[in-house]
């Protein structure tokens, strides 16, 4: 492959959160960025215009490595798909070893587990009080009618959306309004069809220049969250999976774990697998 002109930085892309390439939700990997700026590693996000992009850094003190995590227009203090797929390309690569690593983002130090899959564990959960359900269900073209469980909550790991849980023929039907997603604040809405054990969901982030996300491991950790608080989910340790992207054609599955003691979580992961798809090299800005 012949360089492109002037300075350049390698990059690979991944379908995170599927074993099938054009599936789960795509992530590029940019490496060895560790000298640009801000302004230019938020210029090569806008280029590659995927739901996130991802900048593995040198370790901060107790981390094995830092991540800066960017839509096409804002910073992230935390993600899922990004935290999940740039570990599976550093181990690939051999810069970190399989098994227990360390995570630094904004979210701060966050246990990353590589092995067949990629375990993430979330960071400190918070969880709101009930919240009025109207706002949400206009922000996705949406009715009472169409609600089928608990009050919904602000609830996460590092960021917080807003879960809605619905009827299931409701997640076809939702249309959003991104602005009005947008006005909500935090993270935006998880709008959620739960069986039990197997949550179908659809992610609408808020203002960050994505309309839909194809798989959000934040919003999956943070589901266990808000199912707790709803009194859906009691002391133990409770396995769940996540299905989304369905409705955008990009199937994706998400194999989540809560542990719960004395009523309060102490443990929320995250596992799923990772797919190469690319890799090249992007001009620095």
């Amino acid at each position: 492959m012949t360089p492109l002109p002037g300075s350049t930085l390698a990059y690979e892309v991944v379908d995170v959160f599927t074993t099938t390439p054009f599936a789960g939700n795509p992530l590029a990997v940019v490496l060895d960025a560790d000298d640009l700026s801000t302004e230019q590693l938020q210029s090569i996000a806008r280029e590659f215009n995927l739901s996130e992009t991802a900048f593995p850094l040198a370790a901060a003190e107790g981390s094995t490595y830092s991540l800066r995590i960017f839509t096409p227009t804002t910073e992230l203090p935390f993600a899922g798909h990004p935290s999940v797929g740039s570990a599976w390309v550093l181990h690939r690569l051999g810069r970190i070893d399989a098994g227990p690593n360390v995570q630094s983002c904004g979210a701060g130090l966050l246990p990353v587990d590589i092995g067949d899959t990629v375990t993430l564990s979330g960071g400190e959960p918070s969880v709101s009080e009930p919240m009025a359900s109207a706002p949400l269900l206009e922000a996705l073209g949406l009715s009472g009618a169409d609600l089928a469980g608990p009050a919904p909550r602000w609830a996460g790991v590092g960021i917080d959306f807003a879960f809605l849980v619905v009827r299931p023929e409701a997640l076809a039907e939702a249309r959003v309004d991104a602005p009005r997603v947008a006005a909500l604040g935090r993270s935006g809405i998880s709008l959620v069809s739960w069986d039990g054990e197997v949550a179908r969901c659809r992610v609408f982030p808020g203002g960050v220049g994505v309309l839909e996300d194809p798989a959000t491991g934040s919003a999956a950790l943070g589901l266990g969250v808000y199912l707790h608080a709803a009194g859906l989910l009691g002391d133990g340790t409770h396995a769940y999976t996540v299905q989304q992207g369905y409705e955008m054609g990009r199937p994706s599955t998400l194999q989540c774990q809560l542990t719960v003691a004395a009523g309060v979580v102490t443990a929320s992961t995250v596992s799923g697998s990772v797919v190469p798809i690319a890799r090249g090299e992007i001009r620095v800005p």
